[in-house]
């Protein structure tokens, strides 16, 4: 192994991406083919051994069936926000409800960070108002005559 290790192709070198996005590798595709094959078979003797009462199998089709479920959604009714004022309002009735129980802490989480998000647009929406008031007073006063 004279070759050195790291990045094997060039700077610059065009034909050296690596392997196409959605390309298969070969071993993988192997098995999946064989298991292709056999899926139809495998199907029927899972479910019968659910049917016959085998737990791991009935869990194994109930998950296929019904997934589980990742996120919850609670319902959560808000007021529109469009000030501060209005996200602290939302912020103080999500921990309200977490502390009650009516939403997990993640989704609490979830909802600050949401919260969040929207505080900086809405200050940026603030600030860009303030800087054009200003520009606008700055740019009025340049046009006046000034008194001797």
């Amino acid at each position: 192994m004279s070759e050195p290790r790291g990045r094997p192709f060039e700077p610059g070198n065009k034909l050296g991406r690596g392997r196409p996005k959605g390309s298969r590798n070969k071993t993988r595709s192997e098995g999946q083919d064989l298991l292709d094959q056999y899926l139809p078979q495998l199907v029927r003797t899972c479910i019968g051994h659910a049917a016959k009462g085998s737990p791991t199998h009935m869990r194994l089709c109930m998950e296929r069936i019904f997934p589980a479920r990742r996120d919850s959604s609670a319902p959560l009714s808000l007021r529109r926000i469009r000030s501060a004022q209005d996200l602290e309002k939302a912020g103080e009735k999500v921990i309200q409800d977490m502390a009650r129980g009516k939403i997990s802490p993640a989704e609490g989480e979830t909802m600050m960070n949401i919260f969040e998000s929207q505080g900086r647009i809405i200050e940026k929406c603030q600030f860009e108002s303030r800087l054009q008031k200003i520009e606008e007073s700055v740019a009025a006063a340049s046009l006046r005559p000034r008194a001797a």
